[in-house]
């Protein structure tokens, strides 16, 4: 008989994502540690989503919810607000869980009450499910991880596990922006709650074809939003000499693919020099400033 009260809930938000999403349920399904519920959220697909989660329908545990399309960041608080177990856990429609992902990274949540999310490390697969390449060395802050985290989203969003109380009492995905919502979250709940890693792949990421490409222009203005945004609703949070730090990583890697993807090397160069007001010392930046600037004495001499 399944427990009627579920340890972890797990929010599954799709749009047209039917020929991967019984994967990922199924994923879920078959973990090796399992008292839990899963919430489908079909943001308006117009594929056969519908047709394919009748496969679960006598499953007690899976529960498929429609919606007009509004965007993931509405999908995802409506599953939230279905959910009844004591954590929250994400899968993307086209990603999986591996088996043990809910044995290996729930003990950790043991260490303390103010452990409030629990992260692991992600591993590529190929759109036909083949291994890709090597994930790179997981950062790995622990505990207090605000400062760490404004420089860089080191959380990736589908291998956390939240406390369930964290968002009752600091809210869920802030419905203002479309993306860098998990980044918003996680440094909302970092003011409150400490953070734990567990060092092995728990999640399993399909990659696209071109996928550097897609939108990092929205991307970027969301996630400089996003700094703003937190800097004015927590003044005095950030150091100073890490807020300088923060907004040189983000200029320098917004300039990099503004010559790496669409070949823009004079805003490239003008994200350099953004960044390394910010941080002089910043190699990075400088790197790119001195390409941009030998493309562009190439260009002359042609």
């Amino acid at each position: 008989m399944v427990d009627s009260t579920p340890e972890v809930s797990v929010i599954v938000a799709t749009y047209n994502m039917a020929q991967y999403l019984p994967l990922a349920v199924r994923s879920i399904l078959g973990q090796t540690r399992a008292v839990l519920e899963v919430h489908v959220v079909d943001d308006g697909s117009t594929d056969n989503t519908a047709e394919v989660m009748r496969e679960f329908a006598n499953d007690p545990r899976v529960h498929y919810h429609w919606q007009q399309n509004a965007g993931q960041t509405k999908a995802k608080n409506l599953g939230i607000s279905h959910a009844r177990g004591a954590f929250i856990a994400f899968c993307d429609a086209d990603d999986l869980w591996t088996p043990d992902k809910l044995e290996v990274q729930m003990p950790l949540f043991e260490r303390s009450a103010n452990v409030g999310v629990v992260y692991a490390r992600k591993q590529q697969i190929l759109p036909d499910g083949s291994p890709g390449r090597p994930a790179p060395p997981a950062k790995s802050f622990e505990g207090v991880v605000t400062n760490d985290l404004f420089k860089c989203n080191f959380v990736s969003f589908g291998t956390a596990i939240i406390r369930r109380r964290c968002i009752d009492e600091l809210g869920a995905f802030d419905e203002r922006y479309r993306m860098g919502i998990d980044w918003e979250l996680w440094l909302r709940l970092s003011t409150r709650y400490e953070f734990a890693f567990a060092d092995k792949v728990t999640y399993l990421y399909r990659v696209w074809p071109g996928q550097m490409s897609h939108n990092w222009r929205g991307r970027y203005e969301h996630e400089f939003q996003i700094m703003r945004d937190f800097l004015g609703k927590h003044p005095g949070k950030i150091p100073a000499a890490v807020e300088r730090a923060a907004y040189a990583f983000t200029y320098a890697r917004r300039g990099r693919l503004r010559v790496l993807v669409d070949r823009e090397y004079l805003n490239g160069f003008k994200d350099a020099c953004r960044s390394i007001f910010y941080l002089p010392t910043y190699a990075p930046a400088w790197r790119i400033m001195a390409r941009t600037t030998l493309d562009a004495i190439r260009g002359v001499a042609r």
